[in-house]
Parts: C-alpha cells; structure tokens; sequence
C-alpha cells in the first residue's frame, strides 16, 4: 500500500511523493485523510531545521499532528469499525521516511487506540482538536482562571474561549499585529502598551516569543502566575529581580494529555466550545509548497487546511 503525503526532505526542502506504508497489524486501523492542518509552529521549526533534536528525528520526514479521516479498515483487535470518522495526532508507518509527526497524508496506518472518535458536523473544524487540547492543557496549568492571554493566534484564541468556556470571566488578550486583532468572541483584544495600568494573577503565553517574558512578568500581581504555552525554540531568559520581587510562579504546558481531549471533546459536544471561525485557508496537496510558506509568512493565515480528498 501506497500513499501521496507531505514530504520534509531536508529543512527548506518540501514535496508531495508517494510513501510505502507499512502493513497493518491487527490492533492498527488504515485511515482514508480528509482534512489535515498546517502547524504554523512546531512545523513551521521542522521545515526551517530550527527544531531542538527529538529521538527518531531525521530527514526525510512526514510532518503533521492535526489530522482528520475515515477509516477504511479495521483491524480486529483496533476498537474501531469501518466508516469511524477519526481525529489523528499523528502516525509513523512510512517504510522510506521518518514519522514526525507523521499525519499529513492521504492514507495513514496507525493503531486504533491511538485515533480519537469524533462526530462532527464540519469536520475540518475536527483538525483544530490537537491545539484545542494544547490549550485546555495550559489553561490547567494554574492554579486560578488567566486574566490575560498574550497572543491572538489559534491557540490564543482557544485559551480565550476555553477559559470562558470553564465559566472564568473573560480574559483580555495582547496583540500587537493589527491584523490579528479582529474576530474576538466575547473578549477584548488589545495592545501591551494599551494595557499599561493592568495586573493580572495568571497570565498565560501563548506567542512563543521568549521576548515578551519580561513584559508579562512585570504585569503580574505579587505571587503572580506566568504560564508559558508557546515552543519557543531555544534558551528563555527572564531579568531575576522582577521576577524575585513578584515572587512569581512561571509553569511551562507542554503536550496535551487524552484528559484535555476529553476536556475539549466535552465542551464542544455541550455547546461550551466553539472551533468555528479559526480556519482561514485552504489547499490542494498539489498546492501544497504554497500552501506551507502561506501558512508560515502570512499573518492573515490563521490555520491553514490541506485537503486530501482529491490527493494523487
């Protein structure tokens, strides 16, 4: 078996081949894509070769965590039936390139455990699940609800909502692209120097700019929460005695866990939560060298979508 999938050949090098996929074993599932995201982040350091080394990193690679499908075949002991429509977060079944993170593909096998059943009425807002999640994640990693979000991307965005969505009042966002500013739902999006006056308890980032540390560091109230939700690539660094006289409390959120897309699963399902107006474009995987430096230069592009169902 064979499939047309997004190929990292070495960093600043993209194409659309054709991959061997390993067979299947009986606890795998074969998923037909339909949708899959672009990560504007983690894949954005893949293709640039800025990305800190992970074990069974390597050239050529698959990228991609935010996939959505349908299964076309079940293994017996996969827990999933043919025609699930699925959420996958990633796959390593390339006999010819590494799995990292492996889901951007018009044909993925992967174990069914590791899919998640979704019903959704759109489902590419489905792809939207794994920076959902993110999100859930690092809203939890404090103690006390964010009262300030610093970045209006989609995962500020999320943080936003899923704070509301926890029945926190809402948190004021910091943005400084003007672009970016617009379509806040229910929450008010504005500039660090416009937020001069404010103090916060817990502040959340999720810009992935180490530069801004200091700044929100400043703006919390003593014993204050800094919860850092970005990748930020390399070293982070912070002036000790602002730091030291606020007695803050800095918390990194890494991956999410299957509890926070339950979490998300759950307030979607209840109304709570909504994905809906986070995609902003979309692409052939023809298009698809496009589509990835669209995805990483354009700030307009807040998630870009690659759509497999007419793939080679």
């Amino acid at each position: 078996m064979r499939t047309a999938a997004v190929v990292f050949e070495n960093p600043g090098m993209l194409a659309v081949r054709q991959l061997a996929l390993n067979p299947p074993e009986p606890s795998d599932v074969v998923v037909e894509s339909i949708f899959s995201g672009i990560s504007s982040g983690t894949e954005k350091m893949l293709y640039e070769g800025t990305m800190p080394v992970f074990p069974g990193m390597r050239y050529p690679l698959v990228p991609g965590y935010e996939t959505v499908g349908t299964v076309i075949e079940a293994g017996a002991s996969s827990g999933r039936a043919v025609g699930d429509q699925v959420f996958v977060p990633g796959a390593s079944c390339y006999a010819e390139a590494a799995g990292l993170f492996g889901a951007s593909a018009a044909r993925l096998v992967v174990p069914g455990p590791r899919t998640v059943q979704i019903r959704f009425e759109r489902p590419e807002e489905a792809a939207l699940l794994a920076l959902a999640a993110t999100a859930h994640h690092a809203v939890s990693r404090s103690t006390r609800p964010a009262s300030l979000v610093i970045g209006h991307g989609v995962l500020g965005r999320l943080i936003a909502r899923i704070v509301m969505a926890a029945g926190h009042p809402a948190p004021t966002v910091w943005e400084n692209l003007n672009v970016r500013r617009a379509s806040a739902q229910g929450y008010a999006v504005t500039t660090s120097e416009d937020d001069r006056d404010q103090r916060h308890d817990v502040i959340i980032d999720a810009s992935g700019d180490a530069a801004v540390i200091d700044t929100a560091i400043a703006r919390l109230n003593r014993q204050g929460e800094l919860v850092l939700a970005g990748f930020y690539g390399g070293r982070v660094d912070f002036g000790f005695p602002t730091a030291f006289m606020k007695e803050a409390m800095i918390a990194i959120a890494a991956e999410f866990t299957p509890s926070d897309l339950d979490a998300v699963l759950g307030m979607v399902g209840a109304g709570r939560l909504s994905l809906g107006g986070l995609i902003t474009h979309h692409s052939a995987p023809s298009d698809a060298a496009s589509a990835y430096r669209t995805a990483f230069t354009d700030p307009d592009c807040l998630k870009m979508i690659i759509d497999w169902r007419n793939a080679a």
